[in-house]
Order: structure tokens, then sequence, then C-alpha cells
């Protein structure tokens, strides 16, 4: 929208050729999404709590965590109108990798948003069903998989797969059985791998802040990661699979990372709203899509290296104890565990920060040592 408009300007004012540069939107697109979310939260604080939509706590959790009912939820719809708003102005629209983005952040934001509602409604923690929460995320991961097939057909897409420290080694995910292709490994694979980010950012949106801040991390080394593989030089150098396709992702990974930092300003401890499902789904399934698209799946497992800790935590207790009867943490997911070890709420969260930032940046430098 706004791209065009300064597009068209700027054979009358040649300073707007700026807006040609990836770089310059995306600051811009960040900027936006961050004021929107900063600006719009109040008022949206404000709505929730006249309608008395707020969180139900479980009441097996720390027992610190019962203040907390009551407290606004479903914040993560402003976190999704925060992205999309700046991404439609500044990207350029032609480009259908933007569309798969925004479309799997609005599809997951969607059964997040049922989950949200049904809690809300019925006055209890649980939502959805965990079959029914699964089958929608699989079928909105099969609908990007489905997408990404057709636009691999018509040659804008590649199914290879980049693999960190072994540069030379990309392979391809789809086979050909007895002369027919078939997609079948990357189906299975990349939706797995949706699934996976979607429900591991969930399971990390625990505490006040832990999730968002996180997330702000994680869509910053995105935000990099999309810029250098959509830059024909850079890619060369760094030997990654370049795609100059995905170079407007950039705008949607700086949108993530402005909206969120605007809703961490009213998230942080003691927080004013909460992303709730429709928030952390929402942001799972998006970062998981990029990491898709720059063909970066791997290396996303190193760089949300936080969500996979958690999520695997909560794999390995409900295991642990339907093998054995005993549980392996105090609680999960991991955050509980540390808080029942006598850790404070806002200890966890900026040590997780810390170990976040920490697993972004060596996955930064894992580019050069391909």
């Amino acid at each position: 929208m706004i791209y065009y408009f300064l597009s068209e300007m700027q054979e009358y004012l040649s300073l707007l050729n700026v807006v040609r540069y990836i770089t310059f939107r995306t600051a811009c697109a960040s900027l936006t999404a961050f004021l929107i979310c900063l600006l719009l939260g109040p008022w949206l604080i404000t709505r929730l709590h006249a309608f008395e939509i707020g969180q139900f706590i479980r009441r097996d959790g720390p027992s610190t965590h019962q203040a907390k009912a009551g407290t606004p939820t479903m914040g993560g719809v402003l976190i999704i109108i925060s992205i999309v708003v700046p991404t439609i102005l500044w990207s350029d629209l032609t480009n259908l990798y933007v569309w798969v983005a925004l479309g799997s952040l609005v599809m997951h934001g969607a059964i997040g948003f049922a989950d949200d509602y049904l809690k809300v409604v019925r006055r209890r923690s649980l939502g959805l069903k965990a079959k029914q929460k699964l089958f929608f995320q699989f079928v909105t991961a099969a609908l990007i998989c489905g997408t990404l097939v057709w636009m691999q057909k018509i040659g804008l897409h590649s199914l290879r797969l980049s693999v960190p420290f072994f540069k030379q080694y990309t392979p391809e995910l789809d086979l050909v059985l007895m002369g027919i292709s078939t997609f079948i490994p990357f189906l299975l694979l990349t939706s797995l791998f949706l699934v996976f980010t979607s429900n591991a950012v969930n399971l990390t949106d625990g505490l006040d802040g832990l999730a968002a801040g996180l997330i702000v991390i994680a869509a910053s080394a995105l935000t990099v990661l999309t810029y250098v593989t959509g830059h024909a030089e850079i890619a060369n150098y760094l030997d990654l699979i370049k795609n100059t396709y995905a170079s407007e992702v950039t705008i949607f990974c700086g949108s993530i990372v402005g909206a969120t930092l605007g809703f961490l300003w009213h998230n942080t401890h003691p927080a004013r709203i909460f992303m709730g499902d429709v928030g952390s789904i929402s942001l799972g399934g998006a970062i998981g899509t990029v990491a898709v698209l720059i063909k970066q799946e791997l290396l996303i497992i190193f760089i949300g290296g936080i969500f996979v800790l958690e999520a695997i935590s909560v794999i390995l207790q409900v295991a642990g104890f339907r093998l054995s009867g005993k549980r392996l943490f105090l609680m999960a997911p991991i955050h509980h565990h540390f808080e029942l070890k006598g850790w404070t709420e806002s200890q966890v969260v900026v040590r997780f920060w810390i170990l976040g930032l920490i697993f972004a940046l060596f996955s930064l430098t894992t580019l050069k040592l391909r």
C-alpha cells in the first residue's frame, strides 16, 4: 500500500528511491508494528476487562500463579493485527512468499482463537482437546505444504534442505519412485515441523514475557537470515540456498519483531495482558513457516533452542510418567520446574532470554562455519 504509493512518487522526489531497499522497508514495518501494538494495547486491555475475557489458571500449577487469574488474555489478536497491517503496507504484495507467511500466521491464529474462546466460554483452562488442536494444526500445515509444492512446480520454490555445517549437502525432500514424482517426504516432514514449532511456542508461553521475549530474539535472527537468503551476493558468499523471492519475507519478520516488542511492553512482569493461544500458536506457526520458506528448518531448532527444550521437557515428562510412573521434572514445561526449585518468575524469564540469545547468536555463526 504505502510501498506502491511511495514508489509512484519516486519520479517527483528522488529521495523516495529509498523505498526500494528491503532494509528501509523492514525498519519501517517494524516501527509501525511496534507503535500499533504499543498504542492499541491499553485500549484492548480495557475492552477485554469490560467483556470479562480473563485467563483461567491451572490448579495444579505453581501457587504464585493463582494471583494471575482474570488477567485479560487473547492479546495475540493484537499481535496478529500489528504484524499483518505493516506487512501489507510495506511489502510487495505481488510476492507469493508474503502471502504464504501471512496465511500461516492467520490460520494458526484461528486455531489459537478457537482454543482461547472455548476457555473463556467454558470458564476453565481447557479449550480445544489435544486431538482437535493437532488435527487443525496438521490441516493448516498440509495447506501450507501443498501451496509450496505448487510453487515448486512453477519454479518459485525449492524443496531442498539446508543442513548446518555441511554447505554442499542439500538433500531434496521429494522423491521419484517408479518414474513418478512424489512429495510425500516433504509433506510429512514439513507438516511435522510446523506442528512442532507452533506447539513449542505455545508450551513456552507460561510466564510473563517469556514467550514474547524469546520470539523477539528468534524473529530477529530470522530477519537476518531471510535478508541474506534473498541477497544474491551474500547468499553466494555464505553458500546458502539463495532465493530472491524470499527477500520480501524480511519485512514480515521485521513486523513480528516490532509487534512482539510492543506487546512485551504490556506483557512484562507483572503482565497486564496475556497473548493466549491465539498469539503463541500463530507466532510459532509463523516462525516455522519462515524457516521453511528460506530452507532453514534445521537451523531454527538452534535459533529457537529454548522452545525446543520446553517442548522436549513435556514429551519426556509424559513419556517418563507413562513408562515408570515417575516424573522427571517437578513440573513441565521446564520453566515451571525451575520455579518450583526456587527461582523467581523474573529470574526464570531473564535467564531463559539470555540462553535464547546465546542460541540465536550461535546459530548465526554457523552461517560461516559451513
